[in-house]
């Protein structure tokens, strides 16, 4: 494989539906195996020669274009601000996979926290969520949970979570209710920032995803 070829890194889950047309109007396309729901493989042959596609868990797309071993990629706004890498650029705003950063409590008992000094908080977003509690004076203790989140407080695990909240039908499903948003989340492109200055074809792409972005705001 040659040294040359770019490695454009994609999340697995719910952003990747809506970033496919994205990159398609882009000029990336993804061969036929990447569509087949019983491949297992994590790298994909696009309809570029010199780009070849993985399909990482939204954190790790994160990492790898931090690290380099990656040039270009497709994530959310929440993983950008969770892990804030040096090395990492956002430049471009993509309107999709909206959502937003929420916490939520088990109904009927919201309004807790109200002159609590310390809260244990379940979430995957710790960074975040130290952030924003200490912004009022509050200290969080972080419980790292990669998922299931929504059972931690009947559980005993935490008071509360910090989780990604669209209709909030999965909250009520489980005794929660929303009652803080901390950010609204949408899907960035982003880049290495050290390719984005040696390599041509990462700025190529960075015009491309940025003018069918403000075509499709425009329209």
């Amino acid at each position: 494989m040659s040294a040359k070829q770019l490695t454009f890194a994609v999340p697995k889950g719910r952003i990747l539906d809506e970033a496919l047309p994205v990159m398609a109007r882009a000029g990336v396309e993804p061969e036929a195996a990447f569509h087949d729901k019983a491949n297992r493989s994590l790298t994909f042959a696009t309809n570029r020669d010199d780009m070849r596609l993985i399909r990482v868990r939204a954190f790790d797309v994160a990492t790898f274009v931090a690290h380099g071993a990656a040039q270009v990629g497709i994530v959310g706004s929440d993983v950008v601000e969770e892990f804030d890498y040096s090395d990492l650029y956002a430049p471009v705003d993509l309107d999709i996979g909206h959502c937003r950063l929420s916490i939520a409590e088990p109904t009927g008992v919201t309004g807790t926290a109200n002159g609590a000094s310390h809260l244990r908080v379940a979430t995957k977003y710790p960074n975040i969520t130290r952030r924003h509690f200490e912004a009022q004076g509050i200290q969080a203790e972080c419980v790292k949970l990669n998922g299931a989140m929504e059972i931690a407080p009947s559980l005993g695990l935490s008071g509360r979570i910090v989780d990604l909240v669209s209709t909030g039908q999965t909250l009520k499903d489980n005794g929660l209710v929303e009652t803080a948003k901390i950010i609204d989340i949408t899907a960035r492109l982003i880049v290495n920032r050290a390719a984005l200055k040696t390599d041509r074809r990462v700025g190529e792409l960075v015009d491309r995803f940025r003018a069918d972005a403000e075509k499709r705001k425009a329209g």
